[in-house]
Formats: structure tokens, sequence, C-alpha cells
């Protein structure tokens, strides 16, 4: 790697090289309101995830403990939803268990929880008291996914400080569900079965019978249950969505362990849809305990690697990888646009593939990234959704092919050693060809090069920019014409383009090539600053619509698109324009965690992102803050500037609120979207691909080089 934005320099806000964890206790997580909204999140790697919140409740039809891809990274469904413990000591008897039921009702385990901690893998640390108060058991539950497997580990240690036994029961609670809907009793239907030579037993689906559910424990008894249904489980977020937001699950045995007094005991549980003959003569009382400590290690390496002396870097290191995964219909790494439902779109990988690969030093999983979309090109376009189970990819933007060439832009910025050109020489090169002649000669969703030089994109009801919302046949923000970043884009393509072929192509025709490009990018500067410049507003039009005369509606709209014009490597602006560009968008748009779609100026703001469905598809892109944007928003307040160690100290002061945000909601990452209006609450998927990505970008690019300086 010849250009290291970060490596060199000697942070003020240093941090060695430590485990990133994150911890709550008991004045959080016995609050069951304020703490079932805080989710904790962990991934395999292969597309499978698991999560839940901080005080052991279940808050949305996506938490589970183990959530496994079958096909990854799609195909995912829940397998155990959790598990639930007691203890029984003496004639008293704890249940640790904490979740909300339909009639209100609430199992409080959470007022024995005195500490939660999330690391890579999660921690819950529960208090039996005596009947004088003090500490009769102290019980550590530790959980984590076993990397490139769909299976959950479980370890307990147990700490007795009484004389008499305990008895310890774990009930898992089972399932096998499409992870983003709910069941009742009736669906759950298994084949069941216990183990011969181990403490466990089988499930398997009716309707699936290639699935096998393998639950075990590492020592005790198994106990077949009375009451085998966790019923009218109330899910607090999907019923703040307008949903029914009920649940239920199975739970045919309990593991029943003997918990000798005045000692320290250490139980394994584990729960996979893996072969576990393969598993079981390795399965003992420390094989889970082993496997937490690998994943711990295996985030601390990732850390090391990417090489930062900033905590909050190494943060977004850590949340990055979650959105890495193997994709099995290519055979190559892939991104998973958020958790927990998004799988791996066109655009959102572009965005974010600066940020959680060349920024973290991942670059094999981004060589494999982008050989994986240009084998995908298709009429100059890459693929907004990948193909699965033969299906054909869908290819409906027009943004993410330009994404493209920033990302193989980036990419020669972090490696333009004679193996990284050779790379894209022979990988990539192509593909850069074929989306520019598809964009120059037009292509599919109405995407073409007018006679001024700029693209046009989309129409009737093709929404083919990131702001894609459609409802029926009600388009919310309908920017077909000539949107601006899809156009500021264009010549940054361009213009990488221009410098790129002379060092591939050194033959006449490349010469020709390049020439032609470097022509063309000056008649599209020439357009865009004519066309798109407000000398009103001192900012620039969102869209150029198809009907000229229209000077109402979308074009005179603030929305954030535009700081692209600012941010990108080329641009094509004055450094006034620049300023007041960043100046109005701020002063508009900025709310610290991310940056509104649409200024509250307007009379289509929408200022709270919540309620059913089609109340948020009104709200996503008409006043809704994103956190993506903010990568592009630092970039150019860096750039406008100067990229001064004032204005850098200036941003980290600006970053608080998403510093903040690492103990809001989803732990440790970032969200999807924010409300707009204060106190602009975390919407959408807790942890977004792009929000973490193009956050650490700028912060990694942009602002640590600087804080050095004074």
């Amino acid at each position: 790697m010849n250009r290291s934005y970060t490596k060199s320099n000697e942070p003020t806000n240093q941090a060695s090289h430590q485990p990133i964890a994150y911890h709550f206790y008991e004045d959080t997580l016995s609050s069951f309101p304020e703490s079932v909204l805080k989710e904790w999140s962990l991934t395999n790697g292969i597309g499978g995830y698991g999560g839940g919140s901080i005080n052991g409740a279940l808050g949305r039809t996506h938490h589970g403990y183990l959530i496994a891809s079958l096909h990854p990274p799609v195909e995912r469904y829940l397998a155990l939803a959790k598990t639930k413990e007691a203890l029984q000591v003496g004639s008293r008897t704890f249940d640790l268990d904490c979740n909300l039921f339909q009639d209100d009702s609430l199992n409080d385990g959470n007022r024995y929880l005195k500490h939660f901690c999330y690391d890579g893998t999660v921690s819950f640390t529960y208090e039996i008291p005596t009947a004088e108060n003090d500490t009769a058991v102290s019980l550590t539950k530790n959980i984590a996914l076993i990397r490139g497997e769909n299976t959950c580990v479980i370890s307990y240690e147990i700490h007795s400080h009484i004389r008499e036994e305990s008895q310890f029961h774990i009930t898992p609670i089972l399932n096998f569900k499409e992870h983003s809907t709910s069941t009742a009793s009736r669906d759950l239907r298994f084949l069941e079965m216990p183990l011969e030579k181990a403490c466990g037993f089988t499930l398997i689906p009716e309707d699936q019978t290639n699935v096998t559910i393998t639950s075990v424990c590492s020592q005790g008894q198994l106990q077949k249950r009375d009451s085998r249904f966790y019923d009218q489980v109330k899910l607090p977020v999907e019923v703040a969505l307008e949903t029914e937001g009920f649940d239920c699950h199975y739970m045919p045995y309990d593991f029943v362990i003997s918990v000798p007094g005045n000692t320290d005991t250490m139980i394994s549980f584990l729960c996979t849809l893996e072969d576990f003959g393969k598993m079981e003569k390795t399965f003992d009382n420390s094989y889970c305990s082993a496997k937490i400590e690998m994943e711990r290690e295996r985030k601390r390496r990732l850390v090391n690697v990417a090489n930062y002396t900033d905590t909050f870097a190494n943060q977004l290191v850590l949340a990055s990888d979650s959105f890495l995964s193997y994709r099995q219909s290519t055979g190559l790494t892939t991104i998973l646009a958020g958790l927990p439902w998004f799988t791996d779109w066109g655009r959102d990988t572009m965005i974010a593939f600066t940020g959680l690969t060349l920024c973290t030093n991942r670059f094999q999983e981004a060589r494999e990234i982008l050989m994986t979309f240009a084998r995908y090109v298709h009429h100059g376009m890459i693929p907004n959704m990948f193909p699965d189970n033969g299906a054909e990819p869908l290819y409906n933007t027009a943004d993410a092919s330009l994404w493209y060439f920033y990302g193989v832009q980036k990419y020669l910025e972090y490696d333009s050693s004679p193996e990284g050109l050779s790379f894209i020489q022979k990988e990539i090169y192509p593909a850069l060809l074929a989306i520019l002649q598809g964009y120059e000669h037009g292509t599919d969703f109405s995407i073409y090069m007018d006679q001024d030089g700029l693209i046009h994109a989309g129409g009737n009801l093709d929404q083919v920019t990131w702001m894609d919302v459609r409802v029926g046949e009600w388009v919310p923000t309908p920017r077909h014409g000539k949107p601006v970043e899809i156009n500021a884009l264009w010549y940054n393509a361009l213009c990488f383009m221009n410098t790129l072929i002379p060092k591939l192509d050194d033959s006449i025709n490349g010469k020709e090539l390049a020439c032609h490009y470097g022509k063309l990018s000056e008649k599209v500067k020439a357009s865009f600053c004519e066309k798109f410049w407000n000398p009103d507003m001192g900012c620039l039009y969102d869209v150029l619509p198809d009907d000229v005369n229209d000077v109402r509606g979308e074009k005179l709209c603030i929305r954030p698109n535009q700081i692209y014009a600012v941010s990108l490597p080329y641009t094509m602006l004055s450094k006034e324009q620049e300023a007041s560009i960043l100046e109005v968008v701020r002063k508009e748009l900025f709310v610290g965690v991310g940056l509104r779609s649409l200024s509250r100026q307007n009379k289509e703001y929408h200022p709270i992102y919540c309620g059913s469905l089609d109340k948020r598809d009104a709200a996503y892109h008409q006043g809704t803050a994103w956190g993506f944007l903010l990568g592009a928003f630092y970039t150019a307040f860096m750039k406008v500037h100067g990229h001064t160690a004032k204005a850098a100290f200036e941003a980290v002061e600006m970053l608080a609120p998403v510093r903040s945000h690492l103990l809001e909601n989803g732990i440790g990452t970032i969200c999807e979207i924010f409300d707009g209006d204060a106190p602009h609450y975390g919407r959408g998927c807790y942890g977004q691909a792009w929000s973490v990505a193009e956050i650490l970008r700028a912060y990694a690019e942009d602002i640590l080089p600087y804080l050095s300086e004074v």
C-alpha cells in the first residue's frame, strides 16, 4: 500500500491496541423501556447473524441468537431465538429470563443483571442474592457465532458462594422461520429426537426436512418440558411500527445441571445447523469458551491490522467487520448493506467499499468485491442486486456503476504499486470501459448522455437514484431528469479515466480514448456549472427535470446530494461556490448524526420516521437524516477549510453525536437513518454498512492526518 492516510500520523487522542468493548450496568439494564431499545448484533461472515436487546429480551422479529443463512448470504432463518436460564437455590427459583408479553406482563430477570458487555462477542453477568442480599451465586453468560458456520456457542461461568448445591436450568428457545416473519404455535411443527451420545436433541422442521437443528450441552440431564411454547411474546420495536408485534417459539427440553456449593463451574452450550457429528468428538466443557475467545482474538487482529491509534477509528473498524460476507453464488466476498434485514446491493457496496476494506487494510476482500462486480457488468451497468438460485440480477440503479469508478479510484490511491495496476488492468479495466460506453451511448432505465454531456436518468415510475422509494404508483421523490450527484459522479469518472488510461494502455486507441474522455469531461464541466448553479440560493439544484420550464418542485428542493459536487476527487466548481454549498448544507441539513434528505423549509418535510410502512416511506427521503452522507460532508468540510488542524479539531467536536450514538441504538455501530427533528432518534437498520464506512473513511482520510499538526 503506497498511500496511508493515518498510519504514519500520531493523533492527539491516542488509544493502545486494546480490545474495543462497550459496557452497560444495572442503572441502565434494570430499566426495561430504556434497555430493550439498545441492540447488540453478531455475524458469522456467511450472512448469518444474531441479535437482541442488552437486557436479554427479544424486541423485534429479527432478534435471535442464531439466524442462519442457508444460501450465503441469503435465505436467512431464525433457529435459536435465545436461551433462558433459571437457578434453583434451595426452595427458591430465580428466573433470569427477561421479556415482555402480549398482556404487558414482564419477565423481569433483568433485575438480576448487573453487567452487559459487547466486544465482538456478548456477555451478560447476573448476581443471585442471598436472603441477606449478599451474592449467593454470580453467573456470566458469553455468546458468540462461529466464523463461517451456522453455529452459536454459549459458555457459562458460574461462581457459587454458598454451601448448598444449586440446580441450573438452560432452556433453548427455538424456531425455524424466515427471519422477518412471526410464527404462531400452530406453525411450530418439528420431528424431535434426543441425541444418543451427548446431552442434547435435534429438531427437524416438518416443512424443510433437509434442515437439522442440534442443541447440545456439555453436561447435565435433558428433561422434557410440559409447557412447550414461548408464546405471546410482545416485540416493542415491531409494535412501534404499527404491526401486530407478537411472536411464538418452541422449547421442548430443559438442560438441568447440578452446581456444587462454593465452587466455580463452567458449562458449554451449542446450537448448530451444521453436522454435529463432525464436532461431537471435540465438544467438551471448554469447547465453547475456546471458540468465544477465538472470535475475540479475531476481532483484536482486525483492529491491529487496521493499525489506528485512535479509539473512534478502532470502534468503526470493529463495526465494519459485520458487513463483510461470503457470497456462495460468486465464491467471493460481498458487502451486506445493513443489519438485520438487508443483503448486498450494488450502490451500497460501492459507497461502503472504501471505508470497509481499504481503510481497514483488508485488500484481499477489496479485490474480490471489485472482481465480482466487474464480472456482472451488463449494458454498461453493475448489478444493484445479485443473482441467487438462478434469478437474473437487477440493474435498476443509475449511480452504482459510477460509484464503482470511485471504488477503483480509491483502490489505486491505496495501492498504486505495479501489482495494483496490473490487477486493475487485467480484472477491472474492461468493465470500466463498458460502463462509460453504456452511459455515453445510452442504456436501460432512460440512462443516457444528453447533448450537453450531462447524464439523464429515470422516467415514469422508475426510481434509479438512491432516493428510490415508490409506493404503488406514487413516487415521493421523482428525481427523473439529470440528478446532481449522478452528474458529479459522471464528471469524476471521466476525469479518472482520462488519467488512468495512459497508465494501462499506451496504444493509439488508448491515447484516443484518453483524449476523448478528457474533452468530454470539459464539456460536462461547462454544462454542469451553467445549468446546476442556483445563484439565488447559493447552492445547486438537486435535479434538472425533463421539463426545462419546470422551476418548481424537486428542482428547488434543498437536498444533500449536491455535497458530492464538493467532496469527490474531481470537482467542477469554484472555491467560493463550494464554500457556499457547504454552508447551505450545514445550515439546512446537518444534524450531527447525519444530513437531512430535505430542508425543513420545504412544505413536504417529514420530521419523524415512524409508524406504518406507508408513513415511513413518505418520510424516508423527505426529511429523514442519513448517516452515510456525513462522509461526503466531512470530506467537503475539510476541503473547504483547507485541511487545517483547526478544521480537523472542529470536525472532531462535530462528530460527538456519532460517538455518543455508538451507545444508543445498535451498540457499537451506526444506524441507517435518523429522525430529521431532534433528538434525531436512530431508525431503520440498527447497523448500516455505508453509515459506518463513510464516517470511517472521512475520519481516517480527511480528519485524523491533521489532528497532530498542533
